[in-house]
């Protein structure tokens, strides 16, 4: 009978620590999953059992030997957690906060720290131009249009954070021209100013009214606008002295030379233009870099694909105002229809379709608007800016040819001393020495230029890529929400008169 309550109680006895075991288990997610990660419930153990593996070895339970002894170090964690192992709770809580980030979609104060821990230190700062008001001074051919340019920043360069100045359009060219000067050969990509039309500035002379060129006002209005916004944008362009001087002087600038189309300046600045045409043609640069390869197929590619888009966008933007256009004569040809009719009923239907045709040809109108000035003109003034970009491409090979140009003559000066020294001529070979250290000076700087414009042009490139995607993004958003608000707007039209169509007996 001992015997056999021995046995019994050992039995009894065996479960007891499995039971103890399965009642301590639990003991160490409670551990893990402390009071700060409570409020978020079920996320906590997907998370817990993803970023800590060693409960994913414990929880299957290979050795059940060990169980027994991990009990005793877990009120020993949960003593020292608090205070010695802060660095996996730093990590755990890093994790969490960044997933949950995530899942609330608080992307704002992410942007906010790309702006502000960024190499250009002037993005914490915000600058907005607006141009508005053109208005025309004088009669005649010595007739021109004036803006007001309107400047609101919190850049400290700037004497006044609101700023107001009267502009006439040659003092854009002006400005622009002066950025060029200055900064193309630095590798800085310069936004292009709008170009002068002949044709449009005509009118603008001739006409007495400024109704008749309202159209060709407006876009030049609308161009300028984004050309100063563009510059501003720029961590170098906007601080440049002669940029704050055009935002900043309340008096009139100096009037700004070589910007009529039609001036000596004019056709000089286009022989300039066919003779960079004829040495991109004639000095083929034995290019190095990958990077400048691959960029340079991809500007050309970009600006034949926007090129094509532009010319489509415009025939858009053509079509839909000729409809608009034979949307109005319809609809006056409806309500002459509508006013002879006899019957009742069909007369008040097609002055009811006439009022409709009315509605729908303002909503045709309106998206036409949106066509140009939404799309149409963002392709045109990106195919300007990969002009832009171009042309620091070409700056580039200029310098590389003026390098390659020092190294060639460096070598005949050296051919020429070793001649010098053949022939004994000890009288000119001082002079020879230090004509090959002033061509040394020279090919250095070539090659520190050279080195120095590549870098500016990598980081100049991957700013423009950007700032293409933020633009394109933004208008293309912009431009779907508008031509979907206009169907619904032709939409809601047609539903309105559905009923008086029924209605006729």
């Amino acid at each position: 009978m001992i015997i056999i309550y021995v046995q019994e109680q050992t039995q009894s006895k065996e479960p007891e620590p499995e039971n103890a075991t399965h009642e301590k288990v639990p003991v160490k997610p409670d551990i893990n999953s402390e009071d700060l990660f409570g409020e978020a419930d079920g996320e906590d153990v997907k998370l817990d059992s993803d970023s800590e593996p060693d409960e994913e070895e414990s929880s299957g339970a290979p050795l059940p030997s060990m169980e027994p002894a991990e009990p005793s170090p877990a009120p020993a964690e949960q003593k020292s957690a608090p205070t010695g192992e802060e660095t996996p709770k730093l990590s755990v809580s890093e994790t969490l906060t960044s997933s949950t980030c995530k899942e609330k979609v608080t992307a704002p104060p992410q942007t906010k720290r790309k702006d502000t821990s960024g190499s250009e230190g002037e993005d914490q700062y915000t600058i907005s131009i607006k141009v508005t008001e053109p208005s025309k001074v004088g009669d005649g051919m010595g007739a021109y249009m004036t803006y007001k340019v309107i400047t609101k920043t919190t850049i400290p360069a700037f004497r006044k954070p609101e700023l107001c100045v009267p502009r006439r359009f040659s003092d854009f060219l002006g400005l622009h021209s002066k950025l060029q000067e200055k900064h193309v050969s630095g590798g800085v990509i310069i936004p292009p100013a709008p170009e002068k039309s002949v044709i449009g500035m005509t009118k603008i002379k001739m006409s007495k009214e400024e109704s008749n060129a309202a159209d060709f006002i407006e876009r030049r209005r609308a161009a300028l606008e984004r050309y100063l916004n563009r510059t501003a944008s720029h961590p170098i362009l906007r601080v440049d002295p002669d940029f704050r001087d055009f935002l900043e002087r309340d008096s009139e600038l100096p009037k700004a030379t070589s910007t009529s189309a039609l001036s000596g300046a004019g056709v000089l600045r286009f022989i300039h233009k066919v003779g960079d045409a004829v040495e991109k043609i004639a000095f083929k640069m034995d290019e190095s870099d990958e990077w400048f390869e691959e960029k340079q197929l991809q500007v050309e590619g970009l600006e034949s694909q926007l090129r094509k888009l532009h010319s489509s966008l415009e025939s858009l933007t053509h079509h839909r105002r000729e409809l608009s256009s034979m949307t109005s004569q319809f609809a006056k040809s409806t309500a002459m229809l509508g006013n002879v009719e006899e019957h009742t009923a069909l007369s008040r239907a097609l002055s009811q379709l006439a009022e409709t045709e009315e509605r729908i040809e303002t909503v045709h109108a309106d998206q036409a608007d949106h066509d140009f000035f939404v799309m149409s003109e963002l392709c045109k003034d990106y195919v300007a800016l990969l002009g832009a970009v171009k042309e620091v491409f070409h700056e580039r090979v200029k310098i590389y040819k003026v390098w390659k140009e020092a190294e060639s003559t460096l070598n005949k000066k050296r051919e020429n001393k070793t001649k010098l020294e053949l022939a004994n001529k000890t009288d000119k070979i001082p002079q020879a020495k230090q004509e090959i250290a002033d061509w040394e000076q020279k090919v250095d700087k070539g090659k520190d230029d050279f080195e120095k414009i590549s870098q500016a042009i990598r980081k100049e490139v991957a700013r423009f890529d950007k700032h293409r995607v933020e633009d394109f993004k933004t208008s293309v958003v912009t431009y779907l929400e508008q031509l979907m608000e206009n169907q619904q707007r032709i939409i809601k039209c047609w539903e309105a008169f559905l009923p008086e169509a029924k209605a006729i007996a």
